[in-house]
Order: structure tokens, then C-alpha cells, then sequence
């Protein structure tokens, strides 16, 4: 029986590198190399194409920076002066420090040996003191207090040649003395002193430095005299509001330690109670003694004669770089455009 011989695939398949050559010739070869020189080109991005493009748009360019100029001019000229009243303040003494807490640092030891415990020390008063300030109970008490919510409310600008607020006409009526605002819910035609906490958190700023424990307090208004006067009222009414606080606490204090003094019969808890009671009088008294309680003033406020914004130059050439670039990016999208097309 004979077998057939099945001839191999492999003499009638031809080779890979073979095919190849015969496929492409030399000449398609290089048309294939300059297609993909010209698809390279077309991709990458030709400078001197854009600079063309721009100077062809330079009238344009030229005529809408002037255009973003005179707006930005026009807008920096409507934007009314600011000024800003600044003090500079230093912690003081931490002598005198009302409550329980103040009475720990200096009588902790001798209260453990009586058997009672008095708790630690209290926080910093000057840190306590910056963030009654930024508080918004207080800053609302602040406001009702001196009268302060028709010109954080209303003003518009600060004429120096009468030396008067100016109010915005569109929000409250001179003539009958009214609001007439044009608000919707849940805002009232009266601003709420919560409107006016917001507005005059914005106009007042505080820092401490790290080094000197220095305090400095600002205050930004149309007004440079009535930014003075506010800063004058704010520091003396949270060197109040920080003596009232401690006294309170002072009082309580010694009201509590008599009531325990009349329940022990312990001569060592007596003689403790007795000095601490001393102590608590001792603060009680420091209290009414200095008008700057907790802050103390190094450098008092000034009716400040420069404006601190707004920057009328920056504002200008701001706005007339933007127009530049606005009416550049227009061209050259423009420009591509018309040449997809």
C-alpha cells in the first residue's frame, strides 16, 4: 500500500522579508517616508504661522485692549476710597486673673494638701480677648450698642470736601429716614444685625505676632475718622467686656469658697480657704483698677491720611493685559478656524 507524500506548506508559503521586498517597492517606500514627514509637520505647531496670525489681527488686538482699558479705568475710577485705621496693642499682666482656674496655678499646691483639687490654669486672656472679638454675639453688641448698622449698611463713599458719609440712595431714604432696600426673603427691608456681623467681620482684621506677642487690630471704612473712632470703641469694649468676665467670676468664686468655709471644720481647710478667698478679693480689685484690662495700648489709633485700596494703576493695567490676551486667544481661534475649513 502506498502512502501519498504531502508536500510541506512551507515551500509555498513565502517568506516574511521576502514578501516584504515584494510588496513594497522603493518608491513607495519613500512616498510612505514623506507622508509621514508631511502628517509630522502638520502636527507640530508652526510659531511663525501664529505670529502672522496675530500681526494680521493687530488692529483688532490694538482696539479691544483699548476697549478693556477705558473699561477698567471707568471701573477703577467708581470704586470709592478705603482707608484703614490700625493699633497696636500689648497683652497685659495676667495678674489678677479672675476664677477658679487662675487660683490653680498659684494655690494648686497648698489646695492638695487640704485634700481638694482646684483644676488648671486658665487659656491665654490675650487669645481669648482676639476671638471675643471675631465672635458674633459680640460684634452684634458692638453694632446696637454705638449705633452702627446704617453706615455699615448704607454708606457708599466718603465725601473728604464736606466730611460726611455719603448713603446709598437706593437703600435707605435720607428724607424719611426709612429703609427701602429691595431685598428678597429671608433678608428684611431692615437689615438684621446678623447682615451687619458679616459686613463689619470683612472691615476688621486682628494678627499677633508669634515673637513679641504684639497685637495689632484693623480697620477698613470709607470713613478714615470713623474707622478711628470704631477701633477706639472696639478695644475698649472688649478690655470691658474682659473685666466684667473675670470680676463676675472673681465674685462667684468668693461667694463659693464662703459657703465652704462655713461647712468645714478643718483648721488646714480654713486657713486654705481663707487665702484663696484673699486671693479672689485681691483679683475682684485689680479689676476696677486699669480702664486697659486685657489689652494695653503701645501705639493708639490714627486718622489714617493714605487710602489702603483700591490700587487704581494695578486695576488698569490688569484690565488692559487681560483685553490683550482675550482678543489674541479670539484671533488665533479665528484664524485655525478658517484654515480647518
Amino acid at each position: 500500500m502506498e502512502f501519498l507524500q504531502v508536500p510541506d506548506k512551507s515551500e509555498y508559503q513565502p517568506n516574511n522579508e521576502q514578501s516584504m521586498r515584494t510588496s513594497f517597492s522603493p518608491e513607495v517606500v519613500g512616498q510612505m517616508s514623506e507622508q509621514q514627514v508631511l502628517l509630522n509637520k502638520d502636527d507640530e505647531i508652526d510659531l511663525s504661522e501664529i505670529w502672522r496670525a496675530i500681526w494680521g489681527g493687530k488692529f483688532q488686538i490694538i482696539a479691544l485692549s483699548f476697549i478693556f482699558s477705558i473699561a477698567s479705568i471707568t471701573f477703577a475710577l467708581s470704586k470709592p476710597d478705603v482707608y484703614k485705621a490700625s493699633v497696636l496693642l500689648s497683652p497685659a499682666s495676667n495678674e489678677g486673673g479672675g476664677g477658679i482656674g487662675a487660683l490653680a496655678g498659684q494655690f494648686g499646691g497648698l489646695a492638695s494638701l487640704a485634700g481638694i483639687s482646684l483644676g488648671g490654669g486658665g487659656a491665654d486672656k490675650t487669645v481669648l480677648a482676639l476671638e471675643i472679638i471675631k465672635s458674633r454675639a459680640f460684634l452684634e453688641t458692638y453694632i446696637a450698642k454705638h449705633e452702627l448698622l446704617l453706615p455699615l449698611m448704607a454708606a457708599k463713599k466718603w465725601d473728604q470736601v464736606e466730611n460726611k458719609l455719603i448713603l446709598d440712595n437706593d437703600i435707605y431714604d435720607r428724607n424719611t429716614n426709612k429703609w427701602i432696600r429691595d431685598v428678597t426673603y429671608p433678608q428684611t427691608v431692615v437689615p438684621s444685625y446678623w447682615e451687619a456681623y458679616q459686613e463689619f467681620s470683612n472691615l476688621i482684621s486682628t494678627t499677633q505676632d508669634e515673637t513679641t506677642s504684639l497685637v495689632t487690630i484693623s480697620i477698613e471704612f470709607y470713613s478714615p475718622e470713623l474707622a478711628k473712632q470704631w477701633l477706639i470703641w472696639l478695644v475698649s469694649d472688649v478690655n470691658n467686656y474682659m473685666r466684667e468676665k473675670d470680676e463676675k467670676e472673681a465674685r462667684s468664686s468668693i461667694d463659693y469658697l464662703t459657703n465652704q468655709l462655713l461647712k468645714t471644720e478643718v483648721s488646714a481647710m480654713e486657713t486654705v480657704f481663707y487665702q484663696l478667698i484673699e486671693e479672689q478679693t485681691k483679683n475682684m480689685m485689680l479689676t476696677k483698677v486699669s480702664s486697659e484690662y486685657v489689652l494695653k495700648t503701645i501705639d493708639p489709633a490714627q486718622v489714617p491720611e493714605e487710602k489702603a485700596k483700591p490700587n487704581r494703576a494695578i486695576i488698569v493695567v490688569l484690565g488692559t493685559l487681560f483685553g490683550g490676551v482675550f482678543s489674541i486667544i479670539i484671533i488665533l481661534i479665528r484664524y485655525f478656524a478658517n484654515n480647518q475649513k
